[in-house]
């Protein structure tokens, strides 16, 4: 006797019919019938991010942004369909096979003795996929926020053994590159901007080696100077411009004690 189709399966069928309808010429809709791959980038880096609140701050409303996210999948699917260049078979069974591939030691005869052996050996099979001439870092997405981006490059790189021996090592980079930006002539706007640049992406491998994520941690403070701030303006209870610079730090001293 066959097994009646498992509950997720159905309603993955159900909301690839309810996108191709949307997707429909005739009778779709006319917002879904205008988007292209490029017009709904914004929205997919919209949700993703909302993930990512739900994620920190509302965990009960993290399977409705997921879903949102899979509706970003669905969509750009629809649209590869329509115009006969993929769609989402070929998408599912793009990532099923990558993760076998990649990982031996679940699927094949490798042995692996923890994680940090299984990152190498993904290092290692995603460079015989390689074409000839590609860096290992073409895969680096540039649209990645800058601080994860220099930690996914630093992080790539590390894995072939080109790195700092430690995170003294680091720290003594960050005093050079920072010498080199206070030194750096502010009529000089490039090289100032470069020099700081430096300094930025040493930070951030400061961050990688102490397993620390700095983009989280710089989220961490601006929240947490939003919260400070905002307490600052309830304390004042007036126009802050009005105050004057000693009164504001005044206040902010007094928040701070009592954060």
């Amino acid at each position: 006797m066959k097994k009646p189709p498992q509950k997720s399966g159905e309603l993955f069928e159900k909301l690839t019919a309810i996108v191709a309808r949307l997707r429909d010429p005739n009778g779709g809709c006319p917002w879904d019938l205008e988007q292209t791959h490029s017009s709904l980038k914004q929205y997919l880096i919209e949700e993703s991010y909302e993930v990512l609140e739900s994620i920190d701050s509302h965990p009960e409303k993290l399977a409705e942004e997921l879903g949102d996210v899979l509706l970003q999948v669905m969509l750009h699917s629809q649209i590869g369909a329509d115009s006969g260049s993929f769609n989402i078979d070929d998408v599912i069974q793009h990532i099923a096979d990558k993760l076998v591939v990649r990982h031996p030691h679940v699927f094949g005869e490798t042995k692996v003795k923890d994680s940090t052996q299984v990152l190498k050996n993904w290092e290692a099979i995603k460079k015989q996929g390689l074409a000839p001439g590609a860096s290992m870092l073409d895969g680096v997405p540039k649209a990645l926020p800058a601080l994860l981006r220099a930690h996914r490059i630093g992080t790539k790189v590390g894995r072939v053994g080109f790195d700092w021996d430690s995170a003294d090592d680091i720290r003594d980079k960050i005093r050079e590159e920072l010498e080199e930006f206070l030194s750096a002539g502010e009529t000089d706007r490039a090289a100032l901007e470069e020099e700081f640049g430096d300094l930025l992406f040493t930070l951030a491998q400061l961050a990688r080696k102490l397993n620390l994520d700095a983009e989280g941690a710089l989220t961490g403070a601006n929240d947490k100077f939003i919260r400070r701030f905002k307490a600052l303006e309830k304390l004042a209870d007036a126009d802050l411009q009005a105050l004057g610079r000693a009164k504001l730090e005044e206040l902010w001293q007094r928040v701070k004690a009592n954060a």
